[in-house]
């Protein structure tokens, strides 16, 4: 009995020692050791060893199949630095093409406009000779009409590599559209009036550091062009009656390249040009019948 109660009173003195230590080390005030305090954090996510192993499509696809979100997808556009996707300010031509006399009505108008329009050239042109030196409004038309016609000679022989070198990355897909399983027969005959700047340009885009460079030049021509379809039947023009052909053909250079060259960007359309002839289409309409024609415009 009495060494029961000497065993019970060691017991309770070792338990009041170690409260008395526990009250002497945890300052006043502070939580009981029992108590948690839940803390928010960031969720994170574990992969599995399964993910890791697998290509991004097919991760993906699982990840997808369990249930987990993703964000939405971001669409991403190509963005050429190398040309604009459009003509700065085009030019519009006087209807007649200068054919009306300055005295009457209509001639006092296209040449107020025209004044306006070679204010803003001049302009354009200080801005474009600070970065090419060597630019003339005397000596680039013939340059252009160079380009003009080996770029459209790469079009009827399709040398792809060089046509991309002549044409921007906006004027390429407008001339190879619709020409598979076609040939084209091009050639330059003669010019009919010398060719000329009639339109410059500049302008930034994104920042003010990106600036491009447009030029409009009048050509006169006389060509030959004629396509036939994948049969050998004639389409559209012909090889044996040349046409005159009154073109305003845009050229664009990337001016903050150094290395970079004038090439073709596109060509205006004026609202009075007359519309183009239609091509024609042989079409077979059955067994003994004969076949039908099907213009397209």
């Amino acid at each position: 009995m009495a060494a029961a109660m000497k065993a019970g009173l060691g017991r309770l003195g070792l338990r009041v020692c170690w409260q008395t230590a526990e009250s002497v080390l945890r300052p006043a005030g502070a939580a009981p050791a029992c108590f948690a305090v839940p803390v928010r954090t960031k969720k994170r996510f574990s992969v599995p060893e399964w993910a890791r192993e697998l290509s991004p499509e097919e991760k993906e696809k699982r990840l997808r199949s369990s249930g987990t979100v993703f964000p939405d997808e971001r669409i991403e556009r190509t963005f050429y630095l190398a040309c604009t996707a459009d003509i700065i300010d085009p030019y519009v031509p006087p209807e007649g093409d200068a054919r009306l006399t300055s005295l009457s009505k209509d001639g006092l108008k296209q040449k107020m406009e025209k004044l306006k329009q070679t204010a803003a050239s001049q302009l354009a042109l200080r801005k474009v000779k600070d970065h090419d030196p060597d630019f003339s409004t005397k000596t680039f038309p013939e340059k252009a009409q160079e380009i003009f016609i080996e770029a459209h000679n790469c079009l009827a022989n399709f040398n792809k590599q060089k046509l991309h070198s002549l044409v921007t990355e906006r004027c390429y897909p407008e001339m190879v559209r619709g020409n598979r399983y076609k040939t084209i027969r091009w050639s330059f005959v003669e010019s009919l009036e010398p060719p000329r700047v009639v339109h410059v340009r500049c302008d930034s885009i994104v920042n003010r550091g990106n600036l491009y460079g447009q030029v409009t030049v009048r050509m006169h021509t006389r060509q030959i062009l004629a396509i036939y379809d994948r049969f050998g039947r004639l389409m559209y023009g012909g090889e044996q009656v040349p046409k005159d052909v009154l073109e305003y053909v845009v050229f664009e250079r990337y001016l903050v390249n150094p290395y970079g060259t004038w090439r073709m960007h596109g060509k205006i359309v004026p609202e009075w040009a007359p519309p183009k002839e239609p091509i024609v289409k042989v079409m077979p309409q059955g067994e003994g019948s004969s076949m039908a024609c099907v213009c397209e415009t």
